[in-house]
């Protein structure tokens, strides 16, 4: 390349402003519908690229299409000359000789790919798509030793295979060792926050609150307390009632009475994780699940626990 070349990135939103500049090991963007999420994360990585001559980030999707709708002809028309895209390696090169690589996972043996690489910064575009077996898996990817970030961002709304663990780490910030709080940072965005949206097309808002309430509340509202495809879709889960016991099926716990029958469900999870219910029924026939055990496959060579398989 010779001469001054540009690139073409947009003003962003406050909260895309914030995603920008947030500095946090992991960092989640969205929890709605409309708010400029794989927006935000294209440019941060071209701006990652653009600062750190040679850092490798990685973009990954569920799936090669995915990429191909979402990200490769936005990155094209984004960077211009900056960068030249190979189509068969999947990847964007700068002039600095950093690097974009575009990679999927909608498999196990997707995961392939990513033995043995090393990247500094990794974007999961709609990563509540993605198993969280897998997530954690792509993760070890980012290592190396070099002065250049490591982070990983995810873009997310609620639902999907993996939203109990996102919802647990960012919106919960209920933490597992080795976890560390603050490793973790959250940045919630609506629709409402995407202005240029909201101006280009303001049906879009309207189209969102016509939904079902589970989905509109998903999706317009940005609530983790339920998704779409789980068993009981109404299930309320809101600490502020644990004691007066309204609007939640969440409760604060209490001492069984010995006249309640005590009975216990089982479920042997050839295909996933065995689970042992044990529920206390009162008088009126209400039900209180009172414990739970679940069950799953240990990996040989590290003894940790790998969710969501059978035994």
């Amino acid at each position: 390349m010779t001469g001054t070349e540009q690139i073409h990135l947009y003003r962003p939103t406050p909260k895309q402003e914030q995603f920008l500049r947030d500095t946090h090991r992991h960092v989640a963007y969205g929890g709605a519908r409309g708010g400029g999420k794989s927006e935000a994360a294209r440019m941060k990585a071209v701006l990652l690229g653009l600062r750190w001559p040679g850092i490798r980030i990685l973009i990954v999707r569920r799936t090669y299409q995915e990429l191909i709708n979402n990200h490769v002809p936005q990155l094209k028309a984004a960077l211009g000359r900056v960068a030249r895209y190979n189509k068969t390696e999947k990847e964007f090169t700068f002039a600095n000789g950093s690097t974009i690589k575009l990679g999927y996972c909608a498999k196990d043996g997707d995961l392939d790919q990513y033995q043995g690489v090393e990247y500094d910064v990794i974007f999961i575009d709609e990563a509540g798509q993605l198993m969280e077996e897998w997530i954690r898996k792509i993760n070890a990817c980012v290592r190396g030793v070099n002065r250049f970030p490591k982070r990983t961002y995810y873009t997310l709304n609620p639902g999907g295979p993996s939203h109990a663990y996102f919802k647990r780490v960012f919106v919960d910030r209920d933490f597992r060792d080795p976890e560390r709080p603050e490793d973790y940072s959250f940045i919630q965005a609506k629709v409402t926050d995407n202005l240029p949206l909201m101006t280009a097309q303001p049906e879009y808002i309207e189209n969102l609150r016509m939904q079902p309430p589970h989905i509109r509340a998903m999706w317009l509202d940005g609530s983790w307390d339920i998704y779409a495809g789980q068993f009981f879709e109404e299930l309320r889960n809101d600490p502020a009632h644990y004691e007066d016991r309204r609007w939640t099926h969440v409760i604060e716990p209490f001492g069984i009475p010995r006249g309640w029958n005590i009975y216990r469900s089982y479920d042997f999870g050839y295909n996933r994780p065995f689970s042992c219910g044990w529920w206390a029924v009162d008088y009126d026939g209400v039900l209180y699940r009172i414990m739970e055990l679940y069950g799953c496959r240990k990996e040989s060579k590290t003894g940790e626990d790998i969710p969501n398989e059978g035994v």
